[in-house]
């Protein structure tokens, strides 16, 4: 019976892994290979950077957050327009003032080599550890089409998807972003509809009972001067203020990011793709809390029983209820979600790896040996990702698990960025000590306090504004400059 949603699938992952390697042969110099020669259209960089954005956590991780609770997490989701107006007004200038590959150039030209391999090597651990738990994500979408325990599950995906940014590099994860999210928005809508059709008295039931359980709720105006109130990680204040400075971390600090919006032509064309991608991720994130409260409502007027792990809920729905050839058709959109991700993962940690620690060391070669080594970087992470991806099984919420484990280091990033800035005083040494005081006292509150991930960014950034300001006037950064 499910023969043919296989196919689908089949034809899909070998028909995207198909497109995306032919672009090998554009690929002749590293602006060609990290940057896609600069000559991707904004539109298509938006798209790309919703890919990276979301990936498969949203698409499983979401639903399950609508379904436990109601449509909160969108207070996040203006916190990111705050972002993306101060990254597009600090940030972007700066990255666009020379020939730059990578975010962490920027840290040596303000500070110094020491603090460029010091915030790039962060990256290295930030991103590899973030992107183990999507690649875990992954294989619970494939485990339930296929019936494959985790870590076969997990060697498919990450087998293909390596494959064709290993040949086409940033072109190809571009436009391969391109084609998956549209297939994966497609799909999303196509499963909404569909799920709403069994509903016994459609949507007015489902708003009926979302009205009387709260669920459209997406304001929380609650306040109080206690731990137990920075706990909650989707009130309005964790949510605008957590989301501005997690995003101006992720969009403004982190390479998966910054790379796409250097690939720009311009800078014009990078602020126009980097808030076009706030409208579409805006759209995106509500189009998934709807699903899973359309979930919450089918479940409560069946008395269906909830599976013990709720991320499983929206894939498990699909491939068990959807008829034929829909459900082919959405978990492909499942895995188009994933291995965009991926794919932009690893050659965003590839370009780190080859442009700030590589061709530092051994510099003066020819751009084919770099090329060449960019490519053995990919299948190297390729690797460091499968193997954390089968240690990420006992995480609860992939979803959380994956911003938290950003947001403990994302502190430590965006204060030396802000600080590089804002300041021409502070001396390198400062900047490093208050890096490592952020990224600590980050996991300080992480294991021993309630406070919630939302909150992790904005502390460690002001934890390392702070050390480093004070290590200055220790130093005599500020008399010196005088």
């Amino acid at each position: 019976m499910r023969f043919f949603d296989l196919a689908l699938i089949a034809a899909y992952l070998i028909g995207i892994t198909w497109f995306g390697a032919h672009f090998r042969h554009s690929q002749k110099t590293l602006r060609d290979y990290f940057l896609g020669g600069r000559n991707a259209p904004w539109w298509a960089i938006a798209f790309s950077i919703v890919s990276a954005e979301t990936s498969t956590l949203t698409v499983i991780g979401t639903p399950a957050l609508a379904f436990k609770g109601n449509f909160g997490f969108l207070q996040v989701v203006l916190g990111y327009l705050l972002a993306r107006i101060v990254i597009s007004i600090l940030f972007l200038p700066q990255y666009f003032r020379g020939d730059l590959f990578t975010a962490y150039e920027l840290m040596e030209r303000r500070f110094g080599m020491r603090l460029r391999r010091l915030t790039a090597g962060l990256f290295l651990v930030l991103r590899a550890l973030a992107e183990g738990v999507r690649v875990f994500a992954i294989s619970i979408v494939i485990s339930i089409i296929l019936r494959l325990d985790p870590f076969y599950a997990i060697v498919v995906i990450v087998a293909l998807t390596l494959f064709y940014t290993f040949e086409g590099g940033m072109t190809a994860v571009i436009w391969t972003d391109v084609i998956q999210m549209g297939l994966y928005v497609a799909g999303a809508v196509l499963s909404l509809f569909t799920i709403l059709s069994k509903m016994p008295h459609g949507w007015a039931q489902v708003y009926g009972l979302a009205s009387l359980g709260d669920k459209f709720r997406v304001f929380d105006f609650s306040f109080s001067p206690t731990l137990a109130w920075l706990s909650q990680p989707y009130t309005f204040w964790a949510g605008v203020l957590g989301g501005c400075f997690l995003c101006t971390a992720s969009h403004g600090t982190e390479q998966l990011m910054v790379q796409r919006l250097l690939a720009a032509r311009d800078l014009k064309e990078s602020r126009k793709a980097l808030f076009g991608s706030w409208i579409l991720v805006a759209l995106l994130f509500a189009l998934f809390l709807m699903i899973g409260t359309i979930l919450w409502a089918l479940y409560t007027v069946n008395h269906w029983q909830v599976p013990g792990k709720v991320d499983r809920i929206y894939p498990q729905f699909i491939w068990d209820n959807l008829p034929i050839g829909v459900a082919g058709l959405v978990m492909a959109a499942v895995l188009a979600a994933a291995m965009s991700n991926l794919s932009a993962a690893l050659n965003s940690l590839s370009s780190t790896t080859v442009m700030d620690f590589y061709r530092r060391s051994w510099p003066g070669k020819a751009e084919a040996h770099y090329v060449s080594v960019a490519r053995f970087a990919t299948l190297g992470w390729g690797v460091v990702l499968l193997a954390i991806g089968v240690l990420a099984q006992r995480v609860d919420s992939v979803l959380e698990a994956g911003l938290g484990i950003a947001a403990i280091l994302y502190g430590g990033l965006l204060g030396v960025f802000l600080l590089g800035l804002i300041s021409k005083q502070v001396s390198e040494s400062a900047a490093m000590a208050g890096m490592a005081a952020g990224i600590l006292g980050n996991l300080y509150i992480r294991f021993a306090t309630p406070i919630a991930f939302t909150w992790y960014v904005l502390i460690g950034t002001s934890i390392t504004i702070a050390v480093s300001l004070a290590a200055g006037l220790l130093r005599g950064d500020f008399r010196e400059s005088a």
